[in-house]
């Protein structure tokens, strides 16, 4: 395993309102130490507004939850961040991904199964991350299925994690002990 460019932090580095935040979403993660949250805690403020921004797209987007889960692992997947992954498999869960919409998701929207309207999403989000763009047929596939402001949300939330994944790869944030 690699080892991190930076430590997590702790109450020291994160400063006592980082430290308190850390402690409260690794608990509500399900882990001792969400090292995500330890590590970039160590920002101060950058990092609280971060997470607001990070917050209002999820879980606090318009989006339907089931369908922020599938952008979010879908983004994972092909970015291979396994730290993604394993936070959004527990998450996705938790919105009806089941085990065999995780199998599809890592197939893409070619697998069968997909409605009309999730196979506009997933072909959105792979656009999204192999071009940093949208094709006019991919936008008026989604734009059937989604008002103006879910389909803003839905450019914003695949670049946040895709992003989010770089930021975890570039680190060498280790993935969390559940």
């Amino acid at each position: 395993m690699t080892e991190p460019r930076i430590a997590p932090g702790r109450v020291r580095e994160l400063g006592p309102i980082n430290w308190v935040v850390w402690q409260a979403l690794s608990r509500a993660a399900g882990t001792s130490d969400a090292h995500l949250f330890s590590t970039l805690g160590r920002t101060g403020g950058l990092f609280r507004g971060w997470l607001h921004y990070s917050g209002k797209l999820m879980p606090g987007g318009r989006l339907p939850r089931h369908d922020a889960e599938l952008v979010i692992l879908r983004v994972a997947h092909l970015r291979q961040c396994d730290y993604e992954m394993d936070h959004h498999i527990r998450l996705g869960a938790k919105a009806g991904v089941t085990p065999e919409i995780l199998e599809r998701l890592r197939t893409g929207p070619t697998a069968a199964g997909w409605s009309d309207k999730h196979r506009a999403l997933l072909t959105a989000v792979d656009q999204i991350v192999a071009t940093r763009d949208l094709d006019d047929s991919a936008w008026a596939a989604l734009a059937e299925h989604y008002d103006e402001r879910r389909l803003i949300e839905i450019v914003l939330l695949t670049n946040q994690y895709e992003g989010l994944a770089a930021s975890i790869t570039a680190l060498r944030i280790q993935r969390d002990g559940f």
